[in-house]
């Protein structure tokens, strides 16, 4: 039994007792009598799960026990507890009808039996009556409102806590994107080129019959190392977010000034008018053609790769086709590069197109509009 429940049945209790010791001295009472009395205070268990049933049976038993005998205010004391718990469980009216149902029978049958007596008896004790069942009512609604006042602060500190963590999750999640991205984006690149060039120079080496030097072979064994690191904490780094400004086509030549002398020829194409980029679509349009130029250099094996800027139609298209081994029939797994691609381009409303070549070889084809888009198209990746 819980705590609550326990401090019911000692109420009940100790009602009852105290209505029985007043009871057993008054003459003419019979076990009816003592039957109502235990009824009404028993009632009084259900005062916090059953309030009307607690105000119905206490009262009913109480109005039987006055009509009966005289036992003067005491016998209002479960019909008070009664009318308590239903103010405080939102049920005023049926505590203000119990209240003056009591109070109106209770008056009658004491003035009944004080016909030609003293009248100041009778109106004090009317008035102390009336006055137990004021504050019985004021306090169920004072502490009607407390509970209400309570549960929600509760409420509120619950949903600010809420708040507070799922704020902190994004901003942790945002973070975790933008260190994921900028770590591919740049720092893979850079490695994938020495990796390449510590490549070519250990098989040119081999090729002269030359004997490579160790540290050479190091700097291999090492960036490749150094990429399954990378990728794997990419893998846990990565989360849906948004992307912070950084490098942009202005750096183009840059871009295809190192993949050039990593071995890989690129040439580069631009159609159209210029336009001025907004930021994010620059940035974007940088890091897809960086990727892509990465994945021709580690991916294609010998091959050329070309690099198409277009701006038509209010979009900024980028193309960059490699003559690799990919063929037409070729699997294409998606790994990190083309799902942050994707991610990109999708977040600016654009489309993404990836997949071999009819021809031979790969061809990675984005359209970004130019304009904010606030909803994002679905992202394609097909064959071209």
């Amino acid at each position: 039994m819980s705590s609550e429940r326990m401090a019911d049945a000692a109420l009940a209790l100790t009602v009852a007792v105290l209505l029985e010791i007043g009871a057993l001295s008054l003459p003419g009472a019979r076990p009816l009598d003592h039957l109502v009395i235990v009824a009404g205070s028993l009632a009084l268990v259900a005062w916090r799960i059953a309030p009307l049933v607690a105000l119905t049976v206490a009262t009913a038993c109480m109005l039987v026990y006055s009509s009966r005998l005289d036992p003067g205010p005491s016998a209002a004391f479960p019909v008070l507890v009664a009318v308590f718990a239903a103010t405080r469980s939102g049920h005023r009216l049926p505590a203000a009808a119990a209240s003056a149902v009591f109070l109106g029978v209770w008056l009658a049958g004491d003035l009944a039996g004080a016909a030609g007596g003293p009248a100041q008896p009778l109106a004090e004790r009317t008035i102390l009556l009336l006055g137990w069942f004021l504050a019985a009512g004021v306090a169920g609604t004072v502490s009607r409102h407390r509970r209400a006042y309570l549960r929600q602060v509760e409420e509120r500190a619950a949903e600010a806590e809420r708040t507070r963590e799922e704020a902190a999750l994004r901003r942790a999640g945002e973070e975790r994107l933008r260190i994921a991205r900028e770590l591919h984006d740049s720092l893979t690149h850079s490695i994938s080129i020495i990796k390449v060039q510590a490549g070519v120079a250990v098989h040119l080496a081999r090729k002269r019959g030359e004997e490579v030097p160790e540290a050479l072979l190091a700097i291999q064994e090492a960036s490749g190392e150094a990429m399954r690191e990378l990728r794997a904490t990419l893998e846990v780094l990565r989360d849906s977010a948004g992307d912070p400004p950084g490098s942009g086509l202005d750096r183009l030549d840059e871009l295809v000034r190192r993949a050039r002398a990593a071995g890989l020829p690129v040439g580069v194409t631009v159609d159209g008018r210029p336009e001025p980029l907004p930021a994010e679509v620059d940035q974007a349009a940088y890091r897809i053609v960086q990727e892509a130029l990465t994945n021709v250099a580690r991916h294609a094996g010998p091959a050329s790769a070309s690099v198409r800027i277009g701006h038509t139609g209010g979009h900024l298209v980028v193309q960059v086709d490699d003559d690799g081994r990919s063929g037409p029939r070729a699997a294409s797994e998606p790994g990190v590069g083309l799902r942050g691609m994707r991610e990109r381009v999708t977040a600016l409303g654009g489309r993404l197109r990836a997949g071999p070549r009819p021809e031979g070889g790969f061809t990675v084809r984005a359209e970004l509009p130019l304009t904010e888009s606030p909803a994002a198209a679905p992202s394609l990746e097909e064959s071209l």
